[in-house]
C-alpha cells in the first residue's frame, strides 16, 4: 500500500522543493498531478534534462518518491487534430514516466462527449460514440508502447465524461484486456457512479490499482435544490474534494470494501476545497487514511 498526496493545493511550491514538502506532511509518495513546471494540462510535458534530474535529486535526498504522474490529453477527441497532438503529447509522457522510474501513470477518459451534448450536435460529432471511438484509437496506439515499457496505465470515468459511471467503465478497461491498464475508483466520485457504493467499488475487483480519498456530497439527495446552480436546469456536474468527515460517503464501508476486494494498491489524498489550509488539510487526511488502513489490513 501507497498512500501518497496529490499536492495541488500547494501547486505554489517550487517542483525541487516538492519532495521535502511533501515528507514533511507525513507522505513518503507524490501523486504528481498536473502543474505548469513538469506535466501540463494538455499540452506538452515542459521538461528538460536539468529539470528531471533536479527533481529525481531532490526526491532522493527527501526519501519521497512519485506513485504517480497525472497526464491531462483529449486522447477522445473526434477531431483529428487534437487526438494526433494527444497521441504525440501522450508518447512523450510516456518517455518521462520511463525517466522518472514511475511505473504507475492515472488519467481519465478523456473527457467530453457528456450526455447532453449528443443531443445538442445534429451531426453527433461530441457525442458519448464518437468519444468513445477515438478513445479505441488511442488504445490501439498506446497500449502496445505501454506493455513494452513495463507501465500501467490506470484510468477513471469522471463526471461530465463521456462515460461516468463505473459498471461501463469497467467493463471498457476489461475489453481492452491488457495487464496494462486498469481502473482507479476516485471516492469524491462515488455518487456518479452508481447508487450503492459497496457493489460500485465491487464492480472493479481485480483491475483496482489506484484510488482517491477525499469527501463530497450526494447530489443525488431527495432535494433538487440541495446546490443552488444558476441557470436553472443546469447540468453541472457539481460535486467536492473535501476532508474525509465533511460530506457524506461513509468511510468505513469504503475502506471495509477495498480491503474486501483486494486493493493493494496507490491511496492518494486529493483534497481540493481548503487551499487556504491545505497543509493542516494534508496532515489530517495522511492521519486519517493511515487510521483505516490500520484497521482493515492490519
Amino acid at each position: 500500500m501507497k498512500i501518497a498526496l496529490d499536492p495541488y493545493m500547494s501547486r505554489h511550491v517550487p517542483l525541487e522543493e516538492l519532495p521535502s514538502f511533501v515528507k514533511q506532511l507525513g507522505y513518503d509518495y507524490i501523486e504528481l498531478s498536473p502543474r505548469d513546471d513538469f506535466v501540463k494540462w494538455w499540452t506538452r510535458p515542459r521538461v528538460f534534462p536539468s529539470r528531471i534530474k533536479a527533481f529525481k535529486q531532490a526526491m532522493q535526498k527527501a526519501d519521497c518518491q512519485l506513485a504517480t504522474i497525472q497526464p491531462m490529453y483529449r486522447w477522445s477527441s473526434p477531431y483529428k487534430d487534437e487526438w494526433e497532438m494527444a497521441m504525440d503529447n501522450w508518447k512523450r509522457c510516456i518517455e518521462l514516466a520511463v525517466e522518472m522510474d514511475s511505473p504507475l501513470l492515472i488519467s481519465e477518459f478523456g473527457r467530453g462527449g457528456s450526455p447532453e451534448r449528443s443531443n445538442a450536435c445534429q451531426q453527433g460529432i461530441h457525442s458519448p460514440e464518437a468519444c468513445e471511438n477515438a478513445f479505441w484509437r488511442s488504445m490501439d496506439v498506446l497500449v502496445p508502447i505501454l506493455e513494452r515499457e513495463g507501465l500501467t496505465l490506470s484510468i477513471e470515468p469522471h463526471p461530465e465524461d463521456w462515460v461516468e459511471e463505473i459498471h461501463p467503465a469497467m467493463e471498457i478497461i476489461k475489453t481492452i484486456n491488457s495487464k496494462a491498464i486498469k481502473a482507479s475508483y476516485i471516492a469524491p466520485h462515488s455518487y456518479y457512479y452508481g447508487d450503492d457504493l459497496v457493489e460500485s467499488i465491487r464492480a472493479t475487483k481485480g483491475e483496482l490499482v489506484h484510488a482517491r480519498v477525499a469527501d463530497t456530497f450526494n447530489h443525488k439527495a431527495s432535494s433538487q435544490l440541495r446546490y443552488i446552480v444558476n441557470p436553472p436546469g443546469s447540468n453541472a456536474r457539481v460535486h467536492q474534494h473535501l476532508n474525509m468527515g465533511e460530506g457524506e460517503i461513509d468511510w468505513d464501508v469504503f475502506f471495509k470494501t477495498l480491503h474486501e476486494v483486494g486493493f493493494d494498491g496507490v491511496l492518494s489524498s486529493c483534497v481540493f476545497a481548503w487551499e487556504e489550509s491545505a497543509e493542516a488539510s494534508s496532515k489530517f487526511m495522511r492521519e486519517e487514511i493511515q487510521r483505516y488502513v490500520d484497521k482493515y489490513w492490519r
